[in-house]
């Protein structure tokens, strides 16, 4: 089902750009076009040096976002399912390094591809609400937008492996304690208003002095040598037998048969 209206919306208050995620009908998942969006959205942020703070949040009150649209997976081979994964690597990898604080304000799911997007930003505030994971493997996939690297970088290897080969999930109160938020996490009724004041709080100060910040804390962090290996593995993971059986098996709604085709 396509989104009603653009697949995110933008606006600007002072210093402070909102971004949001804007396919509720799909729990904002990450579709090709969306992802062009927030491409051409950091391309603008990083023109205009009057921003001085970014907040990305979901439509809804469901989901950040649930994770990549499956049905742009389906029926993919390796080279094109690459190609997707490099796409959605290459745009968080600019939202990692815009120089600008970027905020995830996180409602509700940030699955897959929404929590590697939530774990490009520079902060990250939840609701109680909140659930976190990366269920890829449960569909014969593996995280491709640079989750195994972010995951891992954030909360240790061991815990971030649990993650990924289980495709269990976390709730708010887990990912404070693991590492992957800013701050506890709030009432949904709160989320809103304490995002506004720390964006406010941000976009005061230099943003040439926040961007020196941030590249020194990222130094020694994800590499793009590892987020291209991760894309490679990914696309082979994605178009193999039982990738595509995963993801049949996610849109008719029944558990996946694995192993019935030669594995990766």
């Amino acid at each position: 089902m396509g989104a009603i209206g653009p697949v995110i919306r933008s606006s600007t208050d002072g210093r402070i750009r909102r971004i949001i995620l804007n396919r509720p009908e799909s729990l904002n998942a990450l579709n090709a076009a969306m992802v062009s969006a927030l491409a051409d959205e950091v391309a603008a942020i990083r023109a205009d040096t009057s921003v001085g703070c970014v907040v990305v949040t979901g439509a809804g009150n469901r989901a950040f976002s649930a994770g990549a649209d499956i049905g742009e997976l389906s029926g993919l081979d390796a080279v094109q399912a690459r190609r997707v994964l490099l796409r959605g690597q290459q745009v968080f990898w600019e939202i990692e390094q815009l120089g600008v604080p970027v905020i995830a304000a996180v409602n509700g799911y940030a699955l897959g591809g929404g929590l590697e997007l939530a774990l490009a930003c520079s902060l990250r505030l939840a609701s109680v609400d909140a659930t976190f994971g990366l269920p890829e493997v449960r569909l014969g996939a593996m995280p491709g937008f640079g989750g195994t690297q972010r995951l891992r970088q954030n909360m240790g290897l061991a815990p971030a492996l649990y993650m990924m080969l289980t495709g269990r999930s976390i709730d708010a109160a887990e990912a404070w304690h693991a590492g992957l938020l800013s701050r506890p996490p709030l009432s949904s009724e709160e989320l809103g208003g304490v995002v506004d004041e720390i964006a406010l709080e941000l976009a005061s100060c230099s943003r040439s002095t926040m961007g020196l910040i941030l590249e020194s804390a990222r130094s020694g962090g994800v590499s793009e040598e590892r987020l291209r290996h991760e894309a490679a593995l990914g696309a082979i993971a994605i178009s193999s037998p039982d990738g595509q059986e995963g993801f049949r098996a996610f849109t008719e709604k029944r558990a996946p048969r694995f192993g019935l085709g030669e594995s990766p």
